[in-house]
């Protein structure tokens, strides 16, 4: 525990002192942003046309639709509509590609697998899967017996499939040096809310699974074999079940047993994974922190079968606006600018606060199978209706009593104007917080200049002491699950999002008038109408593959 405290303190920016990174730009040794599995059998995907149906406001209801069987189709559209390669940008002599799901720098050091059962169309057999992004295709990395599968989804409903989620730490250091472990832990988390969307379109349920500890997932995986500042460091799996009418429990089981465990050890997966740097800078701090959050299994985050404590949707906030899911998440982008002027009305701000608190309905927040640890402080600018100032979603009942001893005595705890019922939000200030907002944000207009921005406090202490050092990596996942909803919420209102990672942390704490570790801002945010840059040139998401766009 005493390595996260360090790690934690360590990596916070200060206004005096930015948290160790390299301090310049090594183009030459920029990562390689896609991983492959050089000799590994392809099964190519096929590319899905972007429907009107389903609505995006269906993903925080229950019962919509039918449920979709599993084939090569349905695997396409779960991968093509959260991992994916979404678009090329090319400005001059430079192209780079961006993705469905967002990432710290555009660095994506998250890697995606399927585990699965034989699938009629795919394979014959059951198998482990590396999805190549770059392709959209499944690179099978081992088969599996059908004993080893059925030991795997004994517990599981019938139509099951497993995605896990690795990152590649390298890939953000490369850029941000010491402070990328938390970058990784957001992507994670950006991940695992885009896998759960698009199973949600599917009407598949998705959980996190709490049973099965890190060494044991990359063995799965087959990334234990791997070494050095490339290796890939085991995330989580999820479960999606795609059986209609057999629900999906909150904590679904699942149990390595020793026999396939002890032949995935020494076993020989296919593949060699490519190299991404001719040469690296030494981070030995992530490599420590990143040991000391290995999940060994005990405690369970989250099997507790503690109440939610979930809020009921406020009825004048969840009427259909029949705008079509795929398309709002194949066409996501991060802003780079804010224009400085444009408004918002409270309804779509009110409406944003409730997809992101949780509630009986939201089967995106659900995945993850813990009480909310995240509560979210808004810095408020031009929301047409409700006053500058700070506001304070209170994201979990348990938090506000902590919350109003933890911050300042003189914030005020006032509910706003036609504020739903149901909707945990208070005003603890009535002032301007431009500047404030951009000088915690590193000095970034970006975050004054939108309609709003966040920051996203942690229960730190609390949280580390119930679930242990493991947990540390799941807080930012939660804070990445809230950022991807926030991310669609404001396509779905045509303007846009950005996450930021650069902010003074404790700078932020005294705002607050947070002075221990009982809440820690993990992540800050902002919502506005972007600024667009017209010398951007946009390309197709797999042109390279049909030869409009130069390999």
């Amino acid at each position: 525990m005493d390595v996260v405290y360090a790690y934690h303190d360590r990596t916070k920016h200060q206004p005096q002192r930015y948290a160790r990174a390299p301090g310049y730009m090594d183009w030459a040794n920029q990562p390689d942003p896609f991983r492959y599995y050089d000799q590994a059998s392809l099964f190519s995907l096929d590319q899905p046309s972007i429907t009107d149906s389903p609505g995006y406001d269906s993903l925080f209801k229950t019962g919509q639709g039918s449920v979709v069987p599993i084939n090569p189709q349905s695997i396409s559209h779960l991968f093509f509509e959260s991992l994916a390669i979404s678009a090329w940008k090319q400005a001059g002599g430079n192209r780079w590609s961006l993705r469905v799901n967002p990432s710290s720098g555009n660095l994506h050091p998250t890697e995606a697998y399927l585990i699965a059962g034989p699938i009629r169309g795919l394979s014959d057999v059951a198998a482990v899967w590396h999805y190549c992004v770059y392709r959209h295709a499944l690179e099978r990395r081992l088969v599996l017996t059908s004993e080893e599968w059925t030991a795997i989804s004994q517990y599981l409903p019938s139509a099951s499939v497993l995605v896990a989620l690795a990152s590649i730490h390298w890939r953000e250091s490369w850029k941000y040096g010491e402070r990328a472990f938390r970058y990784c832990q957001h992507d994670a988390g950006h991940a695992v809310a885009a896998v759960s969307i698009a199973a949600a379109l599917l009407n598949w349920d998705t959980r996190l699974v709490g049973t099965v500890t890190d060494d044991e997932l990359a063995m799965l995986l087959g990334i234990h074999q791997q070494q050095g500042h490339e290796a890939e460091h085991p995330d989580c799996l999820l479960v999606i079940s795609a059986a209609a009418g057999d629900s999906l429990r909150d904590d679904p089981v699942i149990k390595l047993s020793t026999p396939p465990l002890g032949r995935l050890k020494t076993g020989k997966f296919d593949g060699d994974p490519n190299t991404l740097s001719s040469t690296h800078h030494e981070w030995p701090i992530i490599e420590a922190v990143a040991q000391a959050c290995r999940y060994d299994g005990n405690p369970v985050p989250g099997h507790n079968h503690e109440s939610r404590g979930e809020a009921v949707p406020a009825a004048e906030l969840t009427e259909d606006r029949q705008i079509p899911a795929r398309r709002i998440i194949r066409e996501r982008r991060s802003a780079v600018a804010m224009d400085g002027h444009s408004h918002i009305n409270r309804e779509i701000f009110y409406r944003m606060m409730m997809h992101i608190t949780p509630c009986p309905d939201n089967k995106i927040i659900k995945v993850l199978p813990w009480r909310a640890k995240i509560s979210v402080v808004a810095f408020l600018h031009r929301v047409h209706g409700l006053s500058p100032g700070l506001y304070l979603l209170v994201r979990d009942p348990f938090h506000e009593p902590s919350l109003r001893k933890t911050l300042r005595p003189e914030f005020r705890w006032s509910r706003p104007a036609d504020c739903p019922e149901s909707l945990p939000l208070y005003q603890l200030l009535e002032t301007d917080v431009r500047d404030t907002a951009r000088m915690i944000c590193c000095h970034q207009d970006i975050a004054s200049d939108g309609a709003f921005a966040l920051a996203m406090l942690a229960e730190f202490d609390a949280s580390l002491e119930q679930y242990g050092a493991s947990f540390y990596p799941r807080l930012f996942w939660e804070t990445g699950l809230i950022g991807q909803i926030l991310y669609l919420e404001a396509e779905a209102a045509a303007i846009r999002a950005t996450g930021i990672g650069c902010f003074f942390d404790d700078v932020m704490h005294e705002v607050l008038g947070i002075h221990d570790h009982a809440w820690q801002s993990l992540y800050h945010f902002t919502v506005g109408k972007p600024v667009d840059d017209p010398r951007l040139q946009t390309l197709p998401p797999y042109g390279h593959l049909q030869g409009f766009i130069e390999d």
